[in-house]
C-alpha cells in the first residue's frame, strides 16, 4: 500500500502546517514519509515556531498517525490520492493550489471530461429545473458533471447527471460526513455511480473557511463551469472566477431581471461569460465532447424512442437528432467503432421505410421531422 496521501493528510493535520509546508518538507528531505519523520531543526527551516511546535507534538502522541488514516480509510473503503498517484487527475494538478492529497469514496475516473454545474443554495424553482435538466444532458452525453452538493443548485445538478450518467460531489468536510443532513442518501447514490471527493480527511467537520477551498478543486477539476443562478456576492461566482483564472470556460443560464439570484449570472455574461440555454451551448466549446455514450442517454433530450425498433434499430435512432444530420461514419463514430458501415445502413434503410429516418442531398440521415 502507498502510503504517501496518508502522510501528507498526518502532516496537514497539524495546526499552521499548511500545503506550502508540507511541499517544501517533501522536496527537502526526498518524501512523504521522511518529512514526517523530519527532526525539529528540518522542520524550523520551513515552518514557523507555533507549526513546528504543533507537529512535533501530533507526532509525539500518535507516531503511527499516518498507517491509522490509511488502516481506516481502507476499512471504510475510501482511496487516499496524493498528488503524484497515477489515479490523481492530471488537469487538477494545472491549477494554482491542488490539493495534495484527495480522499475519494467511489470511483474516481482520472481522465474523464467534466464540466462543473454550480449556483446558489436558495434556488428558485426555474433554477432548480434549468440546472437539473442541463446536468442530465450533460451526463447523457458522457460528461461527469462536478458540483459540491451543497442545497439548491447543486443537489438538483447531482439528480440530474445521476439520471443518466456520471457526478462528482467535492465536499467541504469528510467524506464519511453527510452535509446538509438531508444529502444522505444522495451522497450515498452519488458514491455508487460517480464519486464522492474531499481535501479533508475523514470525520473532518464542515467551517465556514473550507468552503471556498472546496470551490477551486469543483473548478479544478472541470474543463468549464455552468453557473445557475448566483446573487451578486455569491460562493459560485468565487468558483467561476477560478476557473477565469485557469483558462477555464465560464457558462452563465439568464434568469428574470427581477431575480436577485440571477444577478450574478447576469453579471458574468456581462464580463464575457457564455450565455447558455442549452446543453449544447456548453457542448459546442469543447471538441471532445463527442456524441452520447449509449440510447437510453441519447434519447434523452431528443423524445423517447419509438416501440417496436429492434435493439439495434433503436441505438442508432437515438444517435439521430432532427437538427443535425449524421452521416453513417458519424454515426459509427458516435458508437465508438461498434458497427459496421453496411449493417448501419440497412439499419437506417429500415427505419426510413417506417418514416422514422430521412435522409438529406448530402447522404446524411435524421429523425423525420413529422416526429
Amino acid at each position: 500500500m502507498d502510503l504517501s496521501g496518508a502522510y501528507y493528510a498526518a502532516m496537514l493535520s497539524a495546526s499552521g502546517v499548511g500545503i506550502p509546508g508540507v511541499e517544501r518538507l517533501v522536496a527537502d528531505t526526498g518524501g512523504a514519509r521522511e518529512a514526517w519523520a523530519a527532526d525539529a531543526a528540518t522542520l524550523r527551516r520551513w515552518l514557523g515556531e507555533a507549526a513546528v511546535a504543533s507537529f512535533l507534538a501530533l507526532r509525539g502522541k500518535n507516531p503511527e498517525l499516518p498507517q491509522a488514516i490509511a488502516e481506516a480509510c481502507e476499512k471504510r473503503g475510501i482511496d487516499i490520492l496524493a498528488r503524484e498517484s497515477e489515479a490523481y487527475p492530471s488537469i487538477l494538478r494545472e491549477i494554482g493550489k491542488p490539493p495534495l492529497v484527495l480522499f475519494a469514496r467511489g470511483n474516481l475516473v482520472s481522465d474523464a471530461a467534466r464540466v462543473a454545474v454550480v449556483g446558489a443554495r436558495h434556488a428558485t424553482p426555474y433554477g432548480r429545473h434549468a440546472a437539473e435538466e442541463l446536468a442530465m444532458g450533460l451526463a447523457g452525453r458522457g460528461v461527469t458533471v462536478v458540483s459540491g452538493a451543497a442545497r439548491g443548485i447543486d443537489t438538483a445538478a447531482h439528480k440530474g447527471a445521476l439520471r443518466a450518467g456520471r457526478t462528482v460531489a467535492v465536499l467541504g468536510c469528510g467524506v464519511d460526513v453527510v452535509y446538509p443532513k438531508e444529502n444522505g442518501l444522495l451522497l450515498d447514490e452519488i458514491a455508487e455511480k460517480g464519486v464522492v471527493l474531499s481535501e479533508y480527511p475523514p470525520g473532518t467537520k464542515p467551517i465556514a473557511a473550507f468552503f471556498p477551498q472546496r470551490n477551486r478543486i469543483i473548478s479544478g477539476l472541470s474543463r468549464g463551469t455552468v453557473v445557475v443562478e448566483a446573487a451578486e456576492r455569491s460562493g459560485s461566482l468565487i468558483t467561476a472566477e477560478l476557473a477565469l483564472s485557469e483558462g477555464r470556460e465560464v457558462f452563465a443560464v439568464p434568469g428574470s431581471i427581477y431575480s436577485d439570484t440571477s444577478r450574478g449570472c447576469h453579471n458574468l455574461i456581462r464580463q464575457g461569460a457564455k450565455l447558455t440555454a442549452s446543453v449544447e451551448d456548453v457542448l459546442e466549446e469543447f471538441p471532445w465532447a463527442r456524441g452520447e455514450t449509449d440510447e437510453k442517454q441519447a434519447s434523452l433530450f431528443e423524445g423517447d424512442v419509438p416501440e417496436g425498433l429492434s435493439e439495434e434499430e433503436k441505438t442508432v435512432y437515438a444517435i439521430l437528432s432532427k437538427e443535425k444530420p449524421l452521416t453513417v461514419d458519424d454515426i459509427i463514430y458516435r458508437l465508438h467503432g461498434r458497427g459496421d458501415a453496411s449493417n448501419i445502413a440497412f439499419l437506417l434503410l429500415q427505419m426510413e421505410l417506417k418514416g422514422l429516418v430521412g435522409q438529406d442531398e448530402n447522404r446524411a440521415y435524421s429523425r423525420a421531422a413529422k416526429l
